[in-house]
């Protein structure tokens, strides 16, 4: 019973600091630490999924929490007396979707991690309230087909001309310790609050047994990277976007950003070339880049005769026709992201095929598929829905046949197999209108 009302209270606590920002965006916050106590922390422990990977030290959920309310109470001991250091992440190295190219993640402990989460929750109440509609990453109650339709919404109305399609080198590892502090002392007046965060900087990456410590980068995969790059954003990007860029535009500017991956949409073409040097130049005063290669200005309206397009989140967004012939803005699943994704759905066969019996990977193929569709499963998509569904079946049948000497099956004898364990359905799961 008591567990359920330190809940409710510390729900209540947050909300109150929630209400508070929205109601004055320019209030600072002195006193947040009270808010990491041994109540909170527990229910920051049950909110962690227990099969994500382990840090450093290899303790995981249920070894953490076999003495939790005594790891608990000397944690929050350790930190009244400024005595909790958090301890180096640990990085794995994941492939991208370009060859040769890998995405860093930082793995923490787990007793770091409930920190995390704490942190997380207090800094998502204090900035979720001021964040600009702009932004879509990593919010509560937002999601990337949320800024999928938007955009799908704004483009669709046809009075835009230009799209900047702009890509940052690197973001999360840009991001400089010493102005991201800047910002934060900005709202929050917490010394002991920002000193935690500040050693959550320093604490370090574990690369091949070498301990690396820079002054820049939020790891991704650490909990509380994402609303830490949010932040950053929003001086950086959001805020001189709407008060400087709008107000010296002839046309209107819309800016649609999901965490670094955002499109700016023009109305007049010279206003899209001055955008695109400020924001070169805006970028470079914070020490973050574009990147010059991929970062591109598009001409998309429909009157455009060349067949112009461009990727947003997955999607190619592009100009196609209706059955009665009429332009109309369509999207569909990008072609770089239908080809990495094929191949991954290869490897994995080839890996799986002598795992398991038929019917168990069969199973896990399709919970794959699955959330594939449910992703992809928007408005205008479906074909490229059934390609993707046909070529990674292919990618089954062609792997089951390789689990021996002797084939498993035929054609006719695969259609047979998969009407008794159907595929998914494709289906609209997210419509544009």
């Amino acid at each position: 019973m008591r567990s359920i009302e330190s809940q409710s209270e510390t729900a209540t606590k947050l909300e109150r600091i929630a209400w508070i920002s929205a109601k004055n965006s320019t209030k600072t916050f002195a006193q947040l630490m009270h808010h990491v106590n041994v109540d909170s922390l527990q229910e920051c422990y049950k909110l962690l999924d227990g099969s994500k990977a382990v840090g450093i030290d290899t303790v995981t959920k249920v070894a953490y929490g076999k003495q939790l309310g005594d790891n608990l109470q000397m944690l929050v001991s350790r930190m009244k007396q400024m005595a909790y250091r958090p301890a180096p992440v640990r990085e794995v190295r994941i492939p991208k979707e370009t060859l040769g190219e890998y995405r860093s993640l930082g793995i923490s402990n787990f007793e770091d991690k409930i920190v995390q989460k704490q942190f997380q929750r207090i800094l998502e109440s204090i900035y979720e309230p001021i964040f600009k509609d702009c932004s879509y990453g990593f919010r509560q109650n937002r999601s990337a087909h949320d800024a999928v339709r938007a955009l799908y919404k704004h483009l669709y109305r046809g009075n835009v001309r230009m799209v900047i399609d702009v890509d940052l080198a690197s973001y999360f590892d840009m991001i400089n310790h010493k102005m991201m502090e800047q910002f934060l002392k900005l709202k929050i007046k917490d010394k002991r609050f920002l000193r935690y965060i500040n050693r959550m900087f320093k604490a370090g990456i574990l690369t091949k047994g070498e301990l690396k410590i820079t002054d820049e980068g939020v790891p991704q995969g650490n909990i509380l990277s994402p609303v830490l790059a949010n932040i950053f954003a929003h001086y950086v990007i959001d805020m001189w976007f709407e008060n400087t860029v709008k107000s010296h535009c002839r046309g209107e500017v819309e800016l649609y950003r999901y965490c670094d991956d955002m499109v700016i949409l023009c109305q007049c073409e010279k206003d899209a070339h001055r955008i695109k040097i400020a924001l070169a130049k805006r970028l470079d005063k914070f020490k973050l880049q574009v990147n010059e290669n991929k970062t591109k200005l598009i001409r998309f309206s429909t009157w455009t005769k060349d067949r112009s397009s461009f990727d947003f989140l997955g999607f190619t967004f592009y100009w196609g026709k209706s059955q009665k012939g009429h332009k109309i803005l369509k999207l569909r699943t990008s072609g770089k992201r239908m080809r990495s994704k094929l191949k991954k759905v290869h490897r994995w066969a080839k890996f799986m095929r002598h795992k398991a019996d038929t019917v168990t990977i069969w199973k896990c193929f399709c919970r794959k598929l699955q959330g594939h569709i449910r992703y992809y499963g928007v408005t205008h998509n479906m074909k490229q829905l059934n390609i993707f569904t046909h070529h990674a079946t292919k990618s089954m049948f062609y792997w089951f046949n390789r689990r021996s000497r002797r084939r498993s099956f035929n054609w006719d004898s695969f259609t047979e197999f998969m009407m008794r364990h159907p595929l998914p359905q494709t289906k609209v799961y997210h419509s544009l209108y």
